[in-house]
């Protein structure tokens, strides 16, 4: 997901790894961060990998996995045959065009190759979500200059493995240090965490630069967080807490967030349906055509209008 292999360490790595697991059948997942998704897809089946996940455009390449239209024609290039039924996908592919372009989402490109990818690591979904949250915070053009603080960050908390949530504590501080323009003037109460131990213990620890551990520290909300008890229940004691009747998953959910949880998913509103699959304004004459709540209507777009009456027998009367 952090889109870190290269073909020559997809080469090296996963004939390895396939014959010391025996029988269990490989899947391959990569990212496109570093622009060579597609690539070591291709390497995976060569080294005998059995599924390749891949997505369908334009939620495919960029920080995504590579196009499933590209990995196809590559490995059907190379001589494999691959069994899958393309029909549905350009489906998918028309229908989420459009999604983007009313919603007005950016659409998944190739990536160039990106040598920095190797210096803050940061996770491909993990990037996509840091690009809209600068954009909502109004510093969308600093992006590069959050990715680069990310490496500096990185190498102050001792380079702790990114994935999450230690990615997130990374990278959000490091957008933290940009936006406020001093390093770790603000910190996250994830970060005092961290540099208390509670992320990795000792370990984590040995590695982290010392005058920043000091600098994090030298607060009084670290000192609070010092003295802080975190409760840890027994499964026994959290199935009393919130009843034996609720899933294993109600249970997490309620136990790691919050009591409220469950509730306030419950009570969130529903999205609307999305956009027909056909085109948009022949869809939605068709949805209209069949609701047997309307008797009249009228549609007017430009210089086009559209008038529709159903009879009693039409309307189901």
């Amino acid at each position: 997901m952090g889109g870190l292999l290269t073909p020559e360490r997809t080469r090296e790595l996963l004939p390895r790894m396939i014959e010391a697991a025996g029988d269990i059948p490989w899947e391959f997942h990569g990212h496109c961060n570093n622009g060579l998704g597609p690539l070591n897809a291709v390497e995976a089946v060569k080294a005998g990998v059995s599924y390749v996940h891949t997505a369908v455009p334009p939620l495919a390449n960029g920080n995504s996995q590579p196009s499933v239209f590209n990995v196809m024609d590559n490995l059907r290039a190379l001589g494999y045959g691959v069994d899958l039924d393309e029909e549905p996908l350009h489906a998918v592919q028309e229908h989420f065009n459009r999604v983007a372009e009313r919603e007005g989402f950016p659409k998944g490109v190739p990536a160039e190759f990106d040598q920095r990818v190797y210096g803050h690591q940061i996770p491909g979904g993990m990037k996509s979500n840091l690009e809209h949250q600068l954009q909502l915070a109004g510093v969308g053009d600093r992006l590069e200059e959050t990715l680069e603080e990310t490496a500096r960050v990185r190498a102050d908390l001792g380079y702790p493995i990114m994935v999450t949530p230690l990615s997130q504590f990374v990278g959000s501080q490091a957008a933290i240090n940009v936006i406020v323009g001093e390093r770790y003037t603000q910190v996250s109460d994830a970060v005092i965490e961290y540099a208390l131990g509670r992320h990795g213990g000792e370990e984590a620890l040995s590695n982290m630069d010392p005058d920043v551990r000091a600098k994090i520290l030298d607060r009084p909300r670290a000192r609070e967080l010092e003295r802080l008890e975190r409760p840890d229940p027994t499964l026994a004691e959290l199935r009393q807490r919130y009843g034996r009747d609720i899933s294993d998953e109600h249970l997490i959910l309620r136990a790691i967030v919050g009591d409220d949880a469950v509730e306030v998913l419950r009570d969130a509103p529903r999205r609307q349906p999305a956009a027909p699959g056909e085109q948009p304004l022949v869809g939605l004459i068709r949805e209209l055509a069949n609701d047997p709540r309307h008797r009249h209507v009228a549609l007017s777009m430009g210089g086009l209008s559209v008038t529709m009456r159903k009879s009693d027998a039409a309307r189901g009367g």
